[in-house]
């Protein structure tokens, strides 16, 4: 046992690779002292990590020793580390740990934290949890998480200081001083009347820089952008990069103030928008997480699979109906898919700057004319390109001049089609309340196959005479 301990609190060791991964060695010390039930050692190893290393560490770890880990901890652990694993890893290691302990754990965190570990679980673990705070913690965070999913009161934290719009700066400054409960960090603080309703904001910087004897009221930030408790994050997302904002009060639909949101929780809510955007264009599922189990993927990814073997058979049906065409001319055959590749490349490109836009509100009723003119022209254009370039490689390739014509014409017409396509149906789906980077990907590929099979093999089989 002692040589373990000697091994294990031997020379610091980089936790990080020169690429950012965590160093296998490192792993294998702590899994080492979570195997000796060596608590001293764990608490050296991870003692002054951030919690979002403490959190990647975590993630590099056999699942058996992840919960293990938090136990030999004790009151060191910091359970905003697991704020920062996939939603899986934090899942399955807050099953095994007992509703003390978490409840214990989330005690220590800010709100906004606190419910980004509870709100994944079933019910009535939440409620086992909850049971074991404080009657005023318990209260705040129940009913943060009865706000909607992936909305403002889910995101914002319940601490912020609010002072009344009668005292002065004096008095205001000594209550900062001299309270002992106050957010970590702060950039302003809030005025509320009585009856609780927000009146506007005041700028740290601004405060100490005022003399004392001045009232807060006459600091008051006019310019005051709140958001409501039941908005979209994405939409607070967009108003901090509109404004430029730090932080946001949050109110209710009262207007009575019951939280802040700041930049660190919006800089959270555009990756997991970003990723979830990538994931779904991609046909996987908008939670898919690396930690997730085979079957869960496999589950996830079908459907979308499925939808592409439909469109697949239709474009195949559609090849079909030319038999004669291409029984007659093999060249057909072996230039059939390079018109349907350039058509499902152009498509996507297409669809992925119109979901993207239409995510961002780039994309609007006062612009959608426009983009989709200028979407329809750029297709036209580099259809008349690739019209040359493939027109006479065919031409030279099969020596068959005609054919290079026939494989031109088709490529105008479906690198138009891709680009229409591309555009349109994102702005159809999303007309009939469906997501359009979830849907887009199955119909534009349809569009684009189909047009680009019918459009080359029923120019060919009209020019060649040969149906």
């Amino acid at each position: 046992m002692i040589e373990e301990k000697d091994m294990t609190a031997a020379a610091p060791l980089a936790l990080r690779e020169e690429d950012g991964a965590v160093r296998e060695e490192y792993v294998e010390r702590v899994a080492q002292a979570i195997t000796a039930g060596d608590s001293a050692a764990l608490r050296e190893l991870l003692g002054d990590l951030h919690e979002a290393d403490v959190g990647d560490l975590i993630e590099a770890l056999d699942p058996d020793l992840r919960p293990r880990l938090i136990t030999l901890m004790g009151h060191d652990f910091d359970f905003s580390a697991l704020t920062e694993v996939d939603d899986t890893v934090r899942e399955e290691i807050l099953e095994e740990l007992p509703a003390e302990t978490v409840a214990e754990g989330v005690r220590e965190l800010d709100s906004d934290d606190a419910v980004a570990i509870l709100e994944d679980l079933p019910k009535d673990e939440q409620t086992e949890i909850l049971d074991q705070l404080p009657a005023s913690e318990r209260v705040a965070l129940a009913r943060s998480l009865l706000y909607p999913e992936n909305s403002a009161g889910r995101r914002m934290q319940t601490e912020f200081i609010a002072v009344p719009p009668i005292w002065t700066v004096g008095q205001t400054i000594d209550h900062l001083r001299e309270t002992p409960d106050l957010p970590d960090r702060f950039w302003e603080l809030y005025v509320i009347g009585d009856d609780l309703k927000l009146q506007g904001a005041v700028a740290l910087d601004r405060l100490l820089r005022t003399k004392r004897p001045v009232p807060v009221a006459e600091l008051i930030d006019e310019d005051l952008r709140p958001v409501r408790v039941t908005d979209d994050q994405e939409d607070v997302a967009r108003l901090f990069e509109r404004y430029d904002l730090v932080s946001a009060p949050v109110v209710d639909e009262n207007d009575r103030l019951v939280g802040v949101i700041t930049f660190d929780d919006i800089v959270d809510v555009i990756e997991e928008e970003a990723e979830e955007d990538i994931r779904a264009l991609g046909g996987v599922g908008r939670e898919e997480e690396l930690s997730d189990s085979v079957w869960r993927i496999a589950k996830g990814r079908f459907p979308w699979l499925f939808a592409n073997l439909l469109t697949a058979l239709l474009a195949s049906w559609v090849i079909s109906n030319f038999e004669n065409a291409l029984a007659k001319m093999v060249a057909l055959a072996v230039l059939m898919p390079i018109v349907a590749s350039m058509g499902g490349n152009a498509g996507t490109q297409t669809m992925t700057v119109a979901v993207r836009a239409l995510a961002t509100r780039e994309l609007s009723s006062n612009n959608v004319w426009r983009v989709i003119r200028r979407e329809l022209l750029v297709g036209v254009l580099n259809g008349l390109c690739f019209a040359v370039i493939m027109g006479l490689i065919a031409g030279t390739w099969f020596q068959v001049p005609d054919l290079g014509l026939v494989i031109a014409l088709a490529m105008v017409t479906v690198l138009a089609a891709a680009a229409l396509g591309g555009i349109l149906i994102p702005l159809i789906l999303i007309r009939l309340g469906a997501d359009p980077a979830v849907s887009s990907g199955p119909f534009v590929t349809t569009v684009t196959d189909v047009v680009g099979f019918f459009s080359f093999l029923g120019i060919a089989s009209l020019w060649f005479g040969l149906r």
